[in-house]
């Protein structure tokens, strides 16, 4: 038997106006329209306000400071780095109470996805924040979190 994937929801871009969510786009227009969505419908939605590109790039930079500064990462690639950071303080996952025979209650984390899609403006600048408050309190004390996050803006890993 052939299980199939899960289909990503199609993403419609909307413009927010004094009251109202607009089409964005010609694009938009046309898929409302072939969906058979009316004026007046009431509809479903989940809406997040996306990501400017740049802080995406501030992500990953984190990521590749930390592998090329901080010993404990050298062996990583930026992504693996993230993911560990976001293990060890616990930003951006979802965190499950396991019992444990013999131990009691144990904490599992799981790191959430940082990418594009999957978190909007505001959980991504909180995300990044907190990986730089950890890495400062953790890894760079003589640091603050700013100064982490500046040193990640302006790092250029080397090829």
């Amino acid at each position: 038997m052939t299980v199939a994937a899960k289909r990503k929801p199609e993403r419609l871009m909307l413009r927010v106006e004094k009251g109202a969510l607009v089409p964005a786009d010609g694009y938009t227009t046309s898929r409302l329209r072939e969906r058979g969505y009316h004026t007046g419908d009431v509809v479903g939605a989940i809406i997040s306000k996306l990501r400017n590109p740049k802080f995406n790039r501030l992500i990953h930079r984190i990521g590749q400071l930390c592998v090329a500064n901080i010993d404990d990462f050298g062996a990583m690639d930026a992504h693996q780095c993230l993911k560990r950071l976001q293990l060890e303080s616990g930003v951006a996952c979802d965190e499950t109470a396991i019992r444990v025979p013999g131990l009691g209650m144990v904490l599992h984390r799981t790191p959430q996805s940082l990418s594009f899609e999957s978190l909007d403006e505001g959980d991504f600048h909180d995300a990044a924040r907190g990986l730089c408050r950890w890495i400062a309190a953790e890894y760079w004390p003589t640091l603050t979190a700013e100064q982490v996050e500046s040193m990640a803006e302006s790092f250029v890993a080397e090829t």
